[in-house]
This record gives C-alpha cells, structure tokens and sequence, in this order.
C-alpha cells in the first residue's frame, strides 16, 4: 500500500513538472499580456532560444510569404471557421476577452500575426516548448494547449472566424 501510494505522489508531481513549462515571474493576466506583447517585437527573446525560432512568426510551414488574408474577412470562411471552433475550440476558449481554461479570443488577431496563430494552431507543442510568451501563458491557464490534428483549411478558417470576431474590415 505504501509503495502504491509513493508511485502515485512521483508519477502526480512528474506530471505537474512537465505540464507547467518554464517559470516565468509574470504573476497575473496582464502581466503576461504586456509581456507577450513585448516579446513580439523584442530581439532579446531570440537570444535565449534557439536561433531558428522566430517569436513573431512561430514553429510551423506558415509565413508572411505563403499565408495570404484579404483585406476583407472571408465571411464563408469565417462562418466554417465558426463551426470548426464550436467542435474544437470553444470548450476551452471563450470568444471573448475572458479566459475560460485558455486565453479568451477577444483581440488576438492584433496582439499576434496571423502566421504565428496558423502555426500555434496547427502545431502547439513545439512552441509551447519555445515560445516565451507562451509559457507565460501556460502559467497562467496550467493548461497545455493539446494538438487538435487541424487541417490546413480548417486553420485557415479558424483564423478567418478570428478576424471576424476581432472586427477586422
């Protein structure tokens, strides 16, 4: 019985060490919002990560030169967009500013680039794993962001339902 419960109290706080991520000092939401803001445009953040990762685009196939928005939302786009979420987003994402298990929607599309989203989206863990920003937000929400395995329309249609609720012309 004892070794049963030693092996529970290991495995719990080895899980509770790997989820949380790096610690950062950020100690409250908007802390961590001007930080991430800050870290966007930041050349210091690059210092501390490997020199391939790029803290305003993101780990992943998108860049400025293959992700083309219009200047307009898509509103088709943003209605599939819409649904997508509603089966994998919206159970942990509030479409507002408020934080729900991750971060509300409400304004992302002006705080991040659209490939930097599109990447995240389509490819959470290794930025998770790089991204400052991220991590300060892990600490926040104590919560991984999983991989929901989103095709690239899918991404892309998200993105779109994003820009719609952010009131982008």
């Amino acid at each position: 019985m004892i070794k049963l419960k030693t092996l529970l109290i290991v495995v719990a706080g080895s899980g509770m060490i790997f989820s949380c991520g790096n610690k950062s000092s950020e100690s409250d939401e908007s802390q961590a919002t001007e930080s991430s803001e800050s870290t966007e445009t930041s050349p210091e953040a690059t210092n501390t990560e490997s020199p391939s990762y790029d803290p305003n685009r993101g780990e992943g196939k998108f860049s400025s030169e293959n992700l083309n928005l219009g200047a307009s939302v898509d509103a088709a786009m943003a209605e599939s967009g819409e649904k997508v979420a509603g089966v994998k987003c919206t159970s942990c994402h509030k479409i507002t500013d408020e934080k729900l298990v991750g971060p509300g929607w409400k304004g992302v599309t002006s705080r991040r680039k659209p490939e930097w989203i599109m990447n995240f989206i389509t490819n959470p863990d290794p930025m998770i794993d790089k991204d400052p920003a991220v991590q300060a937000q892990l600490e926040l929400c104590l919560v991984r962001m999983p991989n929901q395995g989103l095709n690239e329309t899918e991404a892309r249609d998200i993105l779109e339902f994003m820009r719609k609720n952010d009131a982008v012309k």
